[in-house]
C-alpha cells in the first residue's frame, strides 16, 4: 500500500470525487488499478470480488466520513479502506457464514496498533451489512480496582493493570460460552479513567445474541514460551536487562498459562504487528503531549516510557508476537502496520 503522502492514483481520483461526486469516474478509477490478492481468499473472478468491494464502499460512505473526520484519519484513508479494511471485513463475513455458531475473531495487537479503532471500523462496517456485531476488548475484563489492590499486596511488582494476572479469565470464558450458544450476556465494561487513572469496572450491558465477536487486546492469542528461552540474559531483548526483570519475565510467562483457554475459544487470529515495535513508545509520547497542549492531564515522556516498557518487560513483542506471525497454523492474517500507523502489507502467518 502506498503512503498516504505520495502521489497515488485512486488519490487524486478520490480527491476529485469529494469535489463533484462523480461515483463514475471513481469506480472506473478503481476497477483500472484492482488486482487480485490471494491472502483474501481463493476467488478468481476479479469482476465479482471487485463489484462486491465496490458495492460495500458505497453503502459505507455515508457512515465512514464522519467515523473517519471525527479520528482526524488524513485525508486519504480511502487507500487503506479499499486495499485492507473493506476485504478484511468481507473475509469477515464470509468466515461467519461458514460457521454454525458465532465465531470468535481474536485482534492482536500492541500499543498503539490501532486495534481498538480497527474493531469499531469493522464493526461500523459489518453491521451495514446486517450482522449483529460485539466489538469487545480485553480490558473490559480487568480485575475490579479492590482485587488488583489485593493482587498488588501479594506481588508489588503489579504496579499497573494489564499483565497477565490482571485480568477475569473465567469471566471472559463464561461470556464467549454464552454467546457461541445464541443466548445473551452480561458484558464488563472498564473506566479508565476512574480512581485516578488506575480504572475500575464501571458496571456491565446486556449484550446479544450475536453474529460475530471482535475481541480484541495486547496479548489475546499470545502463547507462553519455554522456560529455557529466560535462562539466558543475553538473548533477551530490551528493556529486559536485569535479575529481577528477567524473573518478571519469566513469572509473566508462567501466568500467561491460565489464559490459554480463552484463547481455545477463538475461532480466527489476526495479529497487527508493528513495523517497529518501538514505535508504540514514540506514539504514546506523541499522543500524551498532544493532551497536555490541550490542557488535559497527560503523562510526561518519562512516565509514559515507564509504562511502556513495563508491558515490553512482561510479554515483549519479539518474543511474544513476532514468532506468531512466523508459523503457520496459529494466526490467521498479519497485518503489518507501517510508520504512518495503517497497514502497509497483509500476508497470511508463516510467509515472508
Amino acid at each position: 500500500m502506498s503512503h498516504p503522502t505520495e502521489v497515488n492514483p485512486i488519490v487524486s481520483i478520490w480527491q476529485q470525487f469529494r469535489r463533484d461526486g462523480d461515483a463514475t469516474a471513481l469506480r472506473a478509477g478503481l476497477w483500472r488499478d484492482f488486482a487480485m490478492d490471494a491472502v483474501w481468499g481463493t476467488s478468481t473472478d476479479r469482476a465479482a470480488c471487485f463489484d462486491r468491494r465496490w458495492r460495500w464502499l458505497e453503502l459505507a460512505l455515508p457512515a465512514i466520513e464522519p467515523f473517519f473526520g471525527s479520528r482526524q484519519f488524513e485525508s486519504n484513508w480511502i487507500l487503506p479502506l479499499w486495499a485492507v479494511w473493506l476485504p478484511l471485513a468481507a473475509q469477515l463475513q464470509d468466515w461467519a457464514s461458514g460457521m454454525t455458531a458465532p465465531p470468535i475473531v481474536g485482534f492482536l495487537g500492541g500499543q498503539g496498533s490501532g486495534k481498538t479503532t480497527l474493531t469499531t471500523l469493522l464493526k461500523l462496517l459489518l453491521e451495514l451489512q446486517g450482522l449483529r456485531v460485539l466489538a469487545w476488548s480485553l480490558d473490559d475484563l480487568y480485575l475490579p480496582y479492590a482485587d488488583r489492590l489485593a493482587l498488588q499486596a501479594e506481588d508489588p511488582r503489579l504496579i499497573w493493570r494489564g499483565p497477565p494476572g490482571t485480568h477475569d479469565v473465567a469471566l471472559g470464558q463464561q461470556i464467549l460460552r454464552q454467546l457461541q450458544a445464541g443466548e445473551t450476556a452480561a458484558i464488563p465494561r472498564f473506566d479508565k479513567s476512574a480512581q485516578g487513572g488506575a480504572g475500575d469496572r464501571a458496571g456491565f450491558e446486556t449484550v446479544g445474541p450475536v453474529d460475530l465477536v471482535l475481541f480484541e487486546g495486547w496479548c489475546v492469542g499470545a502463547r507462553p514460551l519455554s522456560p529455557m528461552v529466560f535462562a539466558a540474559a543475553a538473548t533477551l531483548p530490551e528493556p529486559i536487562r536485569t535479575v529481577a526483570d528477567r524473573a518478571f519475565a519469566q513469572d509473566m510467562n508462567q501466568a500467561l498459562h491460565e489464559y490459554l483457554p480463552l484463547w481455545a475459544m477463538l475461532d480466527r487470529l489476526v495479529v497487527l504487528q508493528l513495523q517497529d515495535y518501538r514505535w508504540s513508545l514514540i506514539w504514546r509520547q506523541q499522543a500524551e503531549r498532544r493532551m497536555r497542549a490541550m490542557g488535559g492531564a497527560g503523562m510526561d515522556d518519562r512516565a509514559i516510557a515507564a509504562f511502556v516498557e513495563y508491558f515490553w518487560t512482561a510479554l515483549h513483542p519479539e518474543l511474544f508476537v513476532t514468532p506468531l506471525t512466523r508459523e503457520p497454523g496459529w494466526v490467521d492474517l498479519v497485518l503489518e502496520i507501517g510508520a504512518n500507523h495503517w497497514p502497509a502489507r497483509v500476508r497470511r502467518s508463516g510467509a515472508n
